[in-house]
This record gives structure tokens, sequence and C-alpha cells, in this order.
């Protein structure tokens, strides 16, 4: 499914508005997406009183340095799971100013799937304020930046739901 650039940034923009209603402050983390989440988020004028900063740890060290991403974790589950999301979420947050964060993390293609985590496994996990985290783990089809575009999607979407 083939999601534009126009997509995302509208969606970015109701995200800002509902963070902005709610006084918080957005961080995120991203792997596969490669900053994509964050690129559409201050494609969004203003979008500085609402988004704080944005992580792209595309590698595992950089996942370890800069988001204290466990090494166990990354060797018991791999990059590619909600273990490793929830800690770069988590991570992102205690390593920002924001009140919540989201974290992307998958395998884009189109090589690097393996029988239990084929091309298109993306796995995200979103945190805030007094809940626990929610982590998921979504299928996408289609080219690297048709999957990457559902990806950013999808959290930007969820976080919005979230939000409001």
């Amino acid at each position: 499914m083939d999601v534009s650039q126009e997509q995302l940034e509208h969606l970015a923009a109701q995200l800002g508005q509902a963070l902005n209603r709610r006084g918080w402050r957005l961080v995120c983390a991203e792997s596969c997406t490669g900053g994509w989440a964050a690129q559409a988020m201050t494609a969004v004028a203003g979008s500085s009183t609402w988004f704080e900063r944005g992580f792209v740890t595309y590698s595992n060290d950089a996942k370890q340095d800069l988001l204290g991403v466990g090494g166990r974790t990354l060797v018991e589950f791999g990059a590619v799971s909600t273990e490793t999301a929830r800690e770069m979420a988590e991570g992102a947050l205690q390593h920002s100013r924001a009140q919540c964060a989201f974290a992307v993390t998958g395998i884009a293609g189109p090589g690097g799937g393996s029988p239990d985590k084929p091309v298109g496994t993306v796995c995200f996990a979103w945190v805030w304020p007094g809940e626990a985290p929610l982590l998921d783990r979504q299928h996408f089809t289609g080219d690297r930046r048709q999957v990457r575009a559902q990806a950013v999607r999808h959290a930007l979407g969820r976080m919005l739901a979230l939000v409001t």
C-alpha cells in the first residue's frame, strides 16, 4: 500500500494538535524508518512546540549507546522485536524532556528477512504517562519505501489515537 508524504505530514499535524492540547512533547526512536517519522513531524510548521527530539539508531551499537537497549535483549530477542522497541521507546523518553515516546524497528527489505521475521516485519512501542507501554508487531507489504512509509503511518497514527 502506497502512503504519500502529504498523508504522513497531515497525520503529523493532527498529532501535533493533540499533543499541544495536552501540553505534551514527543520523542521518537527510529531504526528501519531512518528518521522519516521525525522528518514528517518537523515538516509541520510550529512542530517545535510538541516534537522534542528524535533518535535514529540504525545499528545495535547505537541502540545500546544512545537509548540503553540491553545487549541481552538484542541477543535474546533481536533488534526487530517488541522487546527492543520497548527499550528503545523507554530509553528515548529517559534521554529527553518529552512526556511520551514511540519507537520503530523492523526489516524494510529487500533482504534481511528470515522465516520467523520476514521482510516487512516491523515492531513498535509507545510509552506515555501513567500507562504500561503498548507494543505491536505488524507485517507490511510492498517495496522498501512502502514498508517504511506504512511503518511511519502506523507509528504516528497509533500515537495520535493514544493521545486523543
